[in-house]
């Protein structure tokens, strides 16, 4: 067998990495279980291969074997060359050596992929000195040029922070720059953005894209975002059940393609218009909120002194029965917040929120407890969320033994089995655990858990951002008919505004705790009027190549201030390209500009858009 040449940078055009009839299976107690299945395809240098296809497509496993980091139970077959020399069967010691310096690697989850307890200096310059045999001192000066150059701000100062204190997109901004500490000649990206919103999915896309001209590295993209495909792949695979069902020029794979399957992948991310029902003006008011304002205290730590994060300030709306309000912002913008508030799951600052007329904060306890089984949750995390020591039938039922705890055995298994096939989730099912489960089966417990008490207020937190393409429209067209069948008001909280577009009627824009911008859905995507939502809906991905890239080269860089000390006046005037010496002085007051409650924040928005 070959050993891999230690000759440096790849770059130029020859084949970086070469996959031929790989092949990856898992020994399971149920028996063997193929995972990828002959899958032969190539990437060069300064180029970017994109690998898409649905959650257990095969796609990070694929890769991962090429690596030599699979499970304990995994095997893998066929050929993986790196720079013409075979990767597979080599020694740990020479793979070591490979890894973390001539391949870099970004995985998804940024927080879990850094070491928690080490600072951002010390997760960086370790990888330089075990490779580069850098000396301390040179390795922190190489460490603060890349958090420089992945556009990191206040670089000097996040050296000696921990993961914990970034944001996710500050933490994957260091999870890239230490997969190119070391210069490799390969990237590999596997859902670099899929946990991210918008705006700073659009910045890491766009710095990948810098980073591969700049460097002629080989990069692979494994996602399920075919926007980003279109954005940054030069090429494009699909992979479907393991196997890979297509591949070619990224124009030609998403303008015309030819497998059934990859054209179910486009039209799950093809953009849809807003969801066509009738007003819900007639109906009375179900959920208001007052002025409310939630705030944190906090202390200790890496605070040198007692703080208040105001997470929420002065939100007034109203939601009338059977509506859809969707909840939009960057991460950190108080969409969470707000979720948790309208439940009474924390305490307000200030104002109230009053459910069907009544104030939820004048509640005695054992009355909230009765009012929380008309209002339920949908959950972020559709695995996490769940009790890993239940099974399907326990998890969905425990609302029942709670709430309705008289119930006869015979009746709640019937009430299991029906909202189970309201959810389209077979009963074969009920004697499974979440680790069972696919990610979009999870979700689907979920609901059902939460729609078991026939609840009049769903409440859904970001419940789509693990999933891919497919599955979130799945779960979307399921939601839409759970409020159909149900008269359900649902409040849905997003990043990602194709999704809300497709199931609200309303969309309420927050930034750093604020609203800034409040309207019907269709009028809002097609003439927002904040400068902030302008901001979001250009950075939403397109799967078109021809309009993608383009759109990314005009993300702005940038992170949201603290919220520990958000902008005077106007919290979004050091992001908006319009702000005038007014925006810091003053903060803009609530405006209703039309029926329905339609309102906006901002000193400028007239002569903006010239009303």
């Amino acid at each position: 067998m070959r050993s891999i040449p230690v000759s440096p940078e790849a770059g130029g055009g020859g084949a970086v990495l070469e996959l031929e009839r790989l092949a990856v299976t898992f020994a399971t107690a149920g028996g063997e279980v193929s995972a990828a299945t002959d899958v032969t395809l190539a990437v060069a240098g300064g180029e970017c291969l994109g690998v898409v296809g649905e959650s257990g497509a095969g796609k990070s496993q694929t890769f991962l074997a090429a690596l030599g980091l699979l499970a304990a139970n995994g095997r893998v077959r066929g050929s993986a060359r790196f720079q013409g020399g075979e990767l597979l069967g080599l020694a740990p010691a020479a793979l070591d050596r490979v890894r973390g310096a001539r391949i870099g690697v970004v995985f998804q989850d940024p927080l879990t992929s850094l070491t928690p307890h080490l600072t951002v200096g010390a997760q960086l310059t370790e990888v330089l000195r075990h490779h580069l045999q850098l000396t301390a001192a040179a390795a922190r000066r190489r460490a603060l040029t890349l958090l420089e150059r992945v556009q990191l701000s206040d670089a000097q100062r996040r050296l000696g922070q921990y993961p914990h204190e970034l944001s996710g997109g500050m933490r994957q901004r260091v999870m890239i720059a230490i997969a190119i500490a070391c210069g490799p000649a390969l990237l590999i990206a596997d859902e670099p953005t899929t946990a991210l919103d918008v705006t700073v999915q659009a910045q890491i896309l766009r710095l990948l894209a810098e980073l591969k001209r700049e460097r002629a590295m080989a990069m692979v993209l494994i996602t399920h975002d075919l926007g980003a495909v279109a954005g940054i792949a030069d090429r494009v695979a699909v992979m479907r059940a393991g196997r890979l069902i297509e591949t070619g020029p990224v124009a030609s794979v998403l303008g015309a393609p030819r497998e059934p399957y990859t054209r179910e992948l486009l039209r799950s991310v093809a953009p849809v218009s807003a969801p066509a029902s009738a007003p819900v003006a007639a109906a009375p008011v179900a959920l208001a909120l007052e002025e409310v304002s939630v705030a944190y205290p906090l202390r200790g730590g890496w605070l040198r002194r007692a703080a208040t994060l105001r997470a929420l300030s002065g939100v007034t709306l109203e939601l009338a029965a059977g509506e859809a309000l969707g909840v939009v912002g960057e991460s950190g913008g108080g969409k969470s917040t707000l979720a948790r508030a309208v439940l009474a799951l924390l305490p307000l600052a200030a104002g109230r929120v009053v459910w069907l007329g009544r104030s939820l904060g004048t509640l005695t306890p054992r009355e909230l407890r009765a009012a929380r089984a008309g209002l339920q949750m949908v959950f972020q995390d559709p695995l996490g969320s769940l009790d890993p020591r239940m099974t399907v039938e326990e998890i969905v039922g425990e609302p029942l033994a709670v709430h309705r705890p008289g119930l006869e055995p015979a009746a709640r298994r019937a009430a299991i089995a029906t909202m189970l096939e309201r959810v389209e989730l077979g009963t074969s099912l009920l004697g499974r655990y979440p680790h069972e489960l696919s990610g979009g089966q999870c979700q689907r417990v979920g609901i059902a858990r939460a729609m078991i008490l026939e609840p009049r207020l769903l409440v859904c937190d970001e419940p789509l951002s693990a999933l891919d393409g497919p599955t979130q429209r799945q779960i979307l067209a399921l939601l839409a008919g759970l409020r159909r069948e149900s008269a359900l008001t649902l409040l849905f909280v997003s990043h990602n505004l194709a999704l809300v577009r497709q199931l609200c009627e309303r969309v309420l824009v927050l930034y750093l705790g604020r609203m800034m911008e409040l309207g019907g859905t269709e009028q809002l995507y097609r003439e927002p009027r904040h400068p902030y939502t302008q901001e979001l809906i250009a950075a939403v991905p397109v799967a078109d190549p021809a309009i993608q890239p383009a759109r990314l080269a005009r993300a702005r860089p940038g992170e949201p201030p603290s919220p520990l000390a958000p902008p005077s006046g106007c919290v979004y005037r050091t992001r908006c390209p319009y702000a005038v010496a007014r925006c810091a002085e003053q903060v803009p007051a609530w405006e209703t500009v039309a029926e329905g409650g339609a309102g906006i924040a901002c000193h400028r928005w007239r002569e903006l858009s010239g009303a």
